[in-house]
């Protein structure tokens, strides 16, 4: 197999796992601590911010960068800190796999 072929695969296959281990990403990122799936802790359920955006057009750009960048006064007074922790990719995976909780 060409070399360029395989790290095609190779990449492909490491973006289909971190899509894939969503809730356990969730938890190892620290979005757990503010963000349940049901309830509202110090941020808003998975499940509201599902509801809010599901009929937006481009939303997944919007809220992985508000992932990764942070923001502030959409859910309230508390701000969403910024996550240095996260890469583009994993904050792109978190926002599919939110935007799937109903």
């Amino acid at each position: 197999m060409k070399h360029w072929v395989w790290m095609s695969v190779s990449a492909m296959a490491l973006a289909g796992n971190v899509a894939f281990a969503s809730e356990e990403l969730a938890k190892a990122k620290n979005c757990t601590t503010c963000h349940s799936t049901t309830a509202r802790l110090v941020g808003p359920s998975l499940k509201e911010i599902s509801a809010r955006y599901a009929k937006q057009e481009n939303i997944e750009d919007k809220l992985t960068q508000r992932v990764l960048k942070g923001g502030g006064g959409v859910w309230g007074v508390v701000p969403m800190p910024a996550n240095a922790q996260v890469s583009e990719a994993e904050a792109r995976a978190l926002v599919k796999w939110i935007m799937t909780q109903k």
